[in-house]
């Protein structure tokens, strides 16, 4: 039996399914197919809500003794847009001057690719980690992201699932790959602002009043202020 210890080949196979979302793009089924000659038990929910399309999603587990690491990820990209300006077709992962070409490469192919390859070499050297090693992939990242990560998470928790520690394998280097691993992420605030104005008549703009400037006042001030220094 022939493991998935190639991250080449892993990766080839990943980007040759167009995952676009909503769409699967046997994407799922290439995983489950890497995995399963590597001990993984290999589970795929569907998750739904209205207004939204359905989701296919994928959560595979190796069970051990020891402590549970859990890599997390998505197969699903973005659209690939004018596909006569790509130099190489999205979905052939072509390889020139040693680079693959190909739509998920990096947002996030490669990682899962390069993840399964390393418990692939654990197996096939030393019979694989003495603890557990999950895989939760979702196919809901790049679009409204309702029916993905969260659901799944959800799911995988109400059957007893724990973690001891987490991967995310999104692209994170910032010069040359494998250059920074950030141990964590910023979130983002959202809402909704209404500015109210006044009509009137373009001939007196003094008796009216345009939203469109009190708008503009704001939009100033939230873009200027530096709430902390930041990290790297």
């Amino acid at each position: 039996m022939t493991l998935p210890t190639d991250p080449a080949a892993n990766l080839a196979a990943l980007i040759r399914c167009p995952s676009v979302t909503p769409a699967e793009g046997g994407a799922l089924a290439a995983l489950g197919d890497m995995l399963k000659p590597l001990g993984f038990s290999v589970e795929r929910p569907v998750f739904s809500e209205d207004g939204t399309p359905d989701i296919e999603n994928l959560y595979a587990r190796r069970s051990g003794n020891g402590p549970h690491l859990m890599f997390a990820g998505h197969t699903d990209v973005v659209p690939v847009g004018d596909e006569s300006a790509w130099t190489h077709p999205p979905f052939a992962a072509e390889i020139a001057k040693g680079e693959m070409y190909g739509r998920g490469a990096v947002d996030m192919k490669g990682g899962i690719a390069c993840f399964i390859a390393a418990v692939a070499r654990h197996v096939e050297k030393n019979g694989g980690p003495k603890g557990s090693v999950s895989l939760l992939i979702t196919g809901d990242e790049e679009g409204p992201a309702i029916n993905g990560t969260t659901k799944l998470l959800d799911w995988a928790a109400a059957k007893g699932e724990k973690w001891d520690a987490s991967i995310v394998g999104e692209p994170t280097n910032p010069d040359t790959l494998g250059d920074m691993i950030k141990i964590g992420r910023r979130g983002s605030l959202s809402g909704t602002v209404t500015v109210n104005g006044r009509q009137g008549h373009a001939a007196y703009p003094q008796l009216a009043d345009n939203p469109v400037r009190g708008l503009m006042s704001l939009v100033d001030a939230l873009l200027h202020p530096v709430f902390d220094k930041g990290t790297k």
